[in-house]
């Protein structure tokens, strides 16, 4: 299958530390400033948890030179610390309030942390719900979903884990080396001397993996884009028992995946053993060289411990920086691709409740139309299209696939706006038209259609979610869809399935004629809405379309032309022009005409 990539989304570079990238970032923070309170009591927790961890390697010190044994019944005395008991209950009570403190701590975050991503989510759905047809023409929904749950779902981590544990590595080592110059300055020395080695070696890795766990997160959603695809045209791939082949496609897929993630895997299974390397490779050094100082005299054995702990948790927390900045980084890109989609350009749409109908007479007029799509600029779809429909009227779009009828429809409903001159609706210009309250008094009924997963009643309830049951039931005895409904045992609750798997093609198109009837539109679109069906099922959807269209300015895009025999209009359209207009007698008797060979072709077959 052909794969629609976008620049913006799936070849997304590896983030880069740019002002650009850097602007994206800070405008993550507006989620973050309602609860910067709780943010800020957070990180004085975590600052609080990462100094008592520093205590530690003190009181252990302590411990090892305290030689006094007898725990001291005065509170006071309970601070001596050359008292081992002393020493031992201080070391419990540091561990409790550092358990408290943690726990507040990650409760915080998370709190902080869920609030401000529930906002995201939204404003980015929410977003996306308001870009245009041409968006999604250049997009997969598959690729879009993956990134918003992988790219969400990364800075949760962050927010929760990453960012907490990268500041919480910085203040221990850069108060513990501090603490550390204070015990011995020529041990500290000694400890320093192996950190720009790792320094080096840790940006030049951590540049490379980044790059591989941005590749290896574009190769997951590709294969979410393979499950999606293949699951929701499950019936295709039956159908052409073309489930070994989808197999294979996925196989592919996964497979690349894998074998980025391996590689990454080598990588950063490289760089923490020569961080592991280095950093054992320094506690025997100063081990080494405290030794020495303590034969001299200048450390106690208590004050070589210390330092040799304190070396250990500095080193430790050096070995996980390039992890936790490394993640970070990830995030950065995360970030970024996030807000690439909110600077899309939105349609005018509003979210909020909806206003009062625009009282349209539904009256169309297209003047000196035309239109090519914004990819394909060298392909007109539509030239000088100048045509009219007054209220109530059925205009019929007929000709050849390709010749500019379903682009009439989308126009009408404005997922496009014309390239050169003009589309009225009741004598204004559409684009002077509130986009959402426009498209509010239309409906439109395609040949495919789609029901949501849930039930009967939410599917007709589609085209006014306030409607009563007793209107539900009205627009579906108008669309003759009231006697199957009632037959089955759940009757208006039955759940359709994934798409309306559950439902046959003719009942399908009476509950989009019946969420249409309930709509009660000024302007109707008839996309080939019987086209696909048996005769029987045409038979029922052609009297319920009867009945819908009373009163409606309808447009009927039509293979069929027996279905658009009592059209008030019929429109023949070739290679994207208006070639011929009339009634059904007067483009019949044409027998030169592109209408009437289209009939003859129809009778013949």
């Amino acid at each position: 299958m052909a794969r629609g990539r976008n620049r913006t989304i799936d070849d997304a570079k590896p983030a880069k530390l740019n002002r650009t990238t850097l602007r994206k970032c800070l405008r993550l923070f507006r989620y973050l400033r309602p609860h910067r309170t709780a943010f800020a009591a957070g990180m004085l927790l975590l600052l609080g948890t990462s100094l008592l961890s520093l205590v530690f390697p003190g009181l252990m010190g302590k411990l090892v030179d305290a030689t006094k044994g007898t725990l001291p019944h005065d509170t006071n005395a309970l601070l001596d610390l050359h008292n081992i008991d002393s020493v031992a209950l201080l070391l419990l009570g540091v561990f409790a309030l550092q358990a408290v403190l943690g726990f507040g701590r990650i409760y915080l975050f998370s709190h902080v942390t869920e609030h401000m991503l529930a906002r995201l989510r939204q404003d980015t759905y929410e977003h996306l719900l308001k870009l245009p047809m041409t968006f999604f023409a250049q997009r997969r929904v598959g690729e879009l979903n993956s990134r918003i749950s992988a790219d969400v779902a990364l800075l949760q981590d962050t927010f929760t884990t990453t960012l907490a544990e990268l500041v919480r590595q910085l203040v221990i080592v850069t108060v513990g080396l501090v603490l550390l110059t204070m015990l011995s300055p020529q041990l500290t020395l000694t400890m320093l001397a192996s950190i720009p080695v790792v320094a080096i070696v840790a940006v030049i890795f951590g540049r490379y993996i980044r790059k591989l766990s941005k590749e290896v997160q574009d190769r997951i959603a590709d294969t979410n884009v393979v499950v999606e695809e293949t699951l929701q045209g499950i019936q295709s791939v039956k159908a052409f028992a073309n489930e070994a082949w989808e197999a294979a496609r996925y196989g592919k897929s996964v497979r690349a995946a894998r074998g980025l993630a391996l590689k990454g895997a080598r990588w950063r299974g490289a760089f923490v053993s020569f961080i592991i390397l280095c950093m054992f490779g320094a506690i025997v050094l100063v081990i080494w060289r405290g030794v020495h100082l303590k034969e001299e005299g200048v450390l106690t054995t208590g004050q070589l411990v210390t330092f040799i702990m304190y070396s250990v948790f500095i080193g430790a927390s050096i070995g996980s920086i390039p992890e936790y900045v490394t993640g970070l980084l990830k995030a950065v890109g995360a970030t970024e691709r996030l807000f690439d989609l909110h600077d899309e350009a939105a349609e005018p749409i509003d979210l909020g409740p909806k206003a009062t109908p625009l009282a349209l007479r539904g009256r169309i007029a297209f003047q000196h139309v035309s239109f090519h799509y914004a990819t394909r600029p060298d392909m007109s779809v539509l030239r000088d299209v100048s045509f009219s429909a007054e209220p109530g009227q059925r205009i019929a779009l007929v000709g050849p696939s390709g010749a500019g009828k379903s682009t009439i429809a989308a126009l009408v409903l404005r997922f496009h706006d014309p390239v050169s001159g003009a589309l009225f609706i009741d004598g204004r210009d559409a684009r002077d038209y509130p986009l959402t309250a426009l498209r509010d008094r239309m409906a439109i009924v395609p040949q495919e259609v789609l029901l949501f997963g849930g039930t009967i009643r939410e599917n007709i309830a589609y085209g006014e979610p306030e409607a009563s049951q007793e209107e539900i039931e009205a627009a579906a005895r108008k669309a003759n869809a009231h006697s199957f409904i009632a037959s089955f045992p759940e009757g208006y609750a039955t759940v359709v399935g994934e798409r309306g798997v559950q439902l046959s093609g003719g009942q399908r198109q009476r509950i989009a004629i019946a969420r249409a009837v309930l709509k009660d539109p000024a302007i109707l679109i008839l996309d080939e809405a019987t086209s696909a069906l048996d005769s029987e099922s045409e038979r029922l959807v052609q009297e319920a379309l009867d009945e819908l269209m009373k009163g409606r300015t309808s447009l009927v895009i039509a293979h069929r032309l027996s279905t658009v025999r009592d059209a008030d209009k019929i429109l023949v359209l070739d290679k994207g022009t208006v070639v011929e207009s009339g009634t059904h007698d007067e483009l019949i008797a044409d027998v030169n005409g592109l209408y009437h060979s289209l009939s003859r072709l129809q009778l013949e077959t």
